[in-house]
């Protein structure tokens, strides 16, 4: 093992006021689950960083994978860290890259470094603070290839960070070719899906929606793809994902996404 200590390990979290626990995954040997509250929030693998376990952070993965030419070093800021799975999946696929992560709860971030150790040789910035706030501290001429926004879940999206007003601000942070990838965690009905997809075609060139293909007919909830360019949604990503899975999926850009704008 390359890495964590094998046992359990429990922190209180004092801005949410729920505890975060990180232990071994049973089946998967080198790699380790970290739950907040009761629920599973990341899947980490120390020995294989680049295979990614839950299904909506490999679409995130693939978007990325498509973002840049293949290993070539990216930019990219994480806004949401969690057990910072998507760092190090870019680390080990596009070494030399430039990171940052910012995070609300300062006690998360410092449990998860030190039980769940970045590889050597990561160029990793860390901020603690609000999302939309780091924005603005960041230094004026700071641009990223990748921005990628990972802290909504369900309805109780923060309302200052689901607006078009953030996605413009969060625009001014790419660079002209860059990409903007959104989680959206939601309900079947998909409300919070279909506001974050409005708001995003009003701030961005072009929106693309990816998931598993069950999710768009609002059945049950789940997790959709949300990904924002700067010029016409990319035709040939629309093919590439959908081949990449993980299966079934499904990708809506354009008119066919127009059903779940606003």
């Amino acid at each position: 093992m390359s890495g964590g200590s094998g046992k359990a390990a429990s922190r209180f979290l004092r801005t949410t006021g729920q505890h975060a626990t990180i232990e071994p995954d049973a089946f998967t040997d080198g790699s380790f689950v970290l739950t907040i509250g009761g629920a599973e929030q990341s899947h980490v693998n120390l020995d294989r960083p680049s295979e990614i376990f839950y299904e909506y952070l490999r679409r995130i993965g693939h978007l990325v994978d498509l973002a840049a030419p293949p290993g070539e070093p990216i930019r990219a800021l994480h806004l949401g860290a969690g057990a910072l799975t998507l760092a190090r999946y870019i680390q080990a696929t596009r070494p030399g890259s430039i990171q940052y992560a910012v995070e609300l709860e300062r006690e998360l971030l410092d449990f998860v470094l030190r039980h769940l150790p970045i590889p050597e040789g990561t160029d990793l910035t860390t901020i603690i603070g609000d999302a939309r706030e780091a924005l603005g501290t960041l230094a004026p001429d700071l641009t990223f290839d990748v921005l990628i926004l990972d802290i909504f879940s369900g309805p109780e999206a923060p309302a200052h960070i689901a607006t078009s007003g953030f996605y413009r601000e969060a625009r001014e942070r790419l660079r002209p070719d860059g990409l903007l990838i959104v989680n959206v965690g939601d309900e079947a009905a998909l409300t919070l899906v279909r506001s974050q997809v409005a708001a995003m075609r009003e701030a961005m060139g072009d929106v693309g929606a990816f998931a598993e293909a069950g999710m768009f007919e609002g059945r049950y909830p789940g997790n959709i793809i949300l990904a924002g360019t700067q010029g016409p949604w990319p035709e040939a990503w629309t093919a590439e994902l959908t081949a990449r899975g993980p299966h079934p999926a499904r990708v809506l850009a354009g008119v066919d996404l127009d059903p779940f704008s606003g």
